[in-house]
């Protein structure tokens, strides 16, 4: 009997991860592609396929039954990546359709962080959950919202994304978005470096190393061994993020949120301010409700994950 993988591709603006994967979650074979180099997205999709059909060979008694992507401002809806900023395919892209001509297989594509919400329900630690958010805290914020079971999408593709969400209307924190004071840039590792550079200026004080190198690792350095800006700035992030969750717990009511991403992996540093926020900022009726966790998710395997999921959620939909 043959053995069921589908692909899982995350595309980002410096590389393009994929992997095989079966139906329990484990990743067969992995690899990446440079994105940048391919200014032509039929021409990526067709590189791409050819070397997951490929790769697909390789594995004994495997069968390919399609792909799952994972892409900055992918459509669930039309399949198509609309106006990604960081990709260079600038207009709208039918990048499903391009995939399904390269492959002749089934492929579903959404937002990053909407495909990772789905790893987290399919293979991690939301396997029993019908309500949660999925938060992820790198570069920017992402999130995907899970709702009676359903990825929330909206009517246009591109339901809840809370990294926009304007958190300071007077700031001057310009975000990709071209907007002013949207929530990842508070709460994601560009935001919490913005922050410490802001109080150390506060101080008049100066880094101990080259300001073009500091970054959400080297402030987590910094807190743990006491740097008091390096904590400030982990409150702050925290603060802001706790009472941005605690507002929209008061429209989903989530029984869970997973914290992802490099941020996320600071632990206490920046969970025991967000709880601490969240709680103290939420209505009463949601009070000691609504826990918040790190993804179960591996950092390293969360992206592959998420994309394929996307297809076995698709399949396992038309199998029923």
């Amino acid at each position: 009997m043959l053995r069921k993988i589908v692909a899982g591709v995350d595309i980002g603006g410096t590389n393009t991860k994929y992997g095989l994967v079966d139906e329990y979650g484990k990743i067969l074979t992995r690899g990446t592609v440079h994105t940048p180099q391919y200014t032509d997205a039929a021409e990526f999709a067709n590189v791409v396929s050819n070397i997951i059909i490929k790769e697909a060979e390789k594995i004994p008694d495997a069968d390919l039954h399609g792909f799952g992507i994972g892409a900055p401002n992918g459509n669930y809806f039309t399949g198509t990546i609309e106006l990604a900023p960081n990709l260079p395919w600038k207009s709208v892209i039918p990048l499903a359709k391009y995939f399904i001509d390269a492959s002749g297989l089934p492929v579903v594509l959404t937002n990053d962080a909407k495909a990772a919400a789905m790893g987290e329900m399919l293979f991690g630690g939301a396997k029993q959950l019908k309500h949660f958010f999925f938060i992820t805290l790198g570069t920017g914020l992402g999130s995907g919202i899970v709702s009676d079971g359903k990825i929330v999408y909206g009517h246009d593709g591109f339901a809840g994304e809370m990294g926009h969400m304007i958190v300071k209307e007077e700031s001057n924190r310009l975000c990709g978005c071209g907007r002013h004071g949207c929530l990842e840039t508070y709460c994601s590792a560009t935001g919490i470096r913005k922050s410490y550079m802001k109080f150390l200026a506060e101080k008049d004080k100066r880094a101990s190393i080259d300001p073009e190198r500091i970054d959400s690792a080297f402030i987590y350095k910094q807190a743990m061994k006491g740097d008091e800006e390096a904590l400030k700035a982990f409150e702050y992030t925290g603060h802001i993020l706790g009472l941005a969750l605690a507002n929209a717990v008061t429209l989903f009511s989530p029984e869970v949120i997973f914290l992802f991403g490099g941020l996320a992996q600071s632990g206490d540093l920046i969970f025991n301010p967000t709880k601490k926020s969240f709680e103290e900022n939420l209505l009463k009726i949601y009070k000691g409700k609504t826990k918040i966790l790190p993804s179960s998710l591996n950092e390293g395997d969360a992206a592959i994950l998420g994309s394929a999921s996307l297809i076995w959620h698709d399949l396992k939909k038309i199998n029923q």
